[in-house]
């Protein structure tokens, strides 16, 4: 019996919730959060973990970047004691620890920020100035193959954060593209592109930024 009914979690915003038009992140899919550097992306994924924990559910964070503010996320109501964290050395340890903890079935959501860090163990071990041309697309197209899979399975919610990239000599069309080859785009169920739109401030002090969010792809 096919089950037609999509079970969601909050994503940490109603707007975001509505714009989605099933209330939140669906279980058992890929989202893609992208957009430029400092723009909100890793926020938008803690408040993700942060309601996945509120509800009694288990979350995982593969910091590729080695960048985890434990002080920041707490105070986005994550809970770091119960929070399984990694931070892996290369970009095939951390999908290999990905693999292994989705197919588990122990965890309700993943967070692997970002893409762009998971950098292929050839790259680290070669030397400066070598050619590495697409070994990190063919790498995120293999992974992404065996966890497509265990992610519909064990109904786990896959956020894969990704970093936005000028394209050199492009002089019509969009520069911009995404890091990791074309499978995250076409394995994705949603892509959320993260932009910062203007600083809040109370007097003179900035106390936070205002985030605009474009769900540029929705296959739910």
């Amino acid at each position: 019996k096919v089950d037609t009914q999509i079970s969601t979690i909050p994503s940490g915003s109603l707007a975001l919730d509505a714009a989605l038009g099933v209330g939140g992140y669906p279980r058992g899919r890929i989202i893609e959060v992208y957009g430029p550097e400092s723009s909100g992306k890793t926020t938008v994924a803690l408040h993700a973990v942060a309601e996945v924990q509120k509800r009694g559910g288990t979350a995982a964070y593969i910091d590729a970047e080695n960048a985890m503010d434990p002080a920041y996320a707490e105070a986005l109501g994550v809970d770091i004691d119960s929070l399984i964290l990694s931070q892996p050395n290369t970009g095939e340890e951390g999908l290999q620890i990905a693999d292994t903890l989705i197919a588990s079935g122990a965890i309700d959501i993943l967070v692997v920020d970002s893409v762009a860090a998971l950098v292929p163990r050839a790259e680290i071990d070669g030397d400066m100035g070598d050619s590495h041309v697409g070994l990190q697309a063919r790498l995120m197209s293999q992974a992404l193959r065996k966890l497509s899979g265990n992610i519909s399975k064990t109904k786990t919610i896959a956020v894969f954060i990704n970093q936005i990239r000028e394209k050199v000599g492009v002089m019509f069309g969009n520069p911009e593209t995404t890091p990791g080859g074309r499978a995250l785009k076409f394995y994705s169920t949603i892509r959320l592109e993260v932009r910062r739109a203007e600083q809040i401030k109370q007097g003179s002090d900035v106390i936070g930024n205002r985030v605009k969010l474009k769900v540029v792809k929705n296959k739910v």
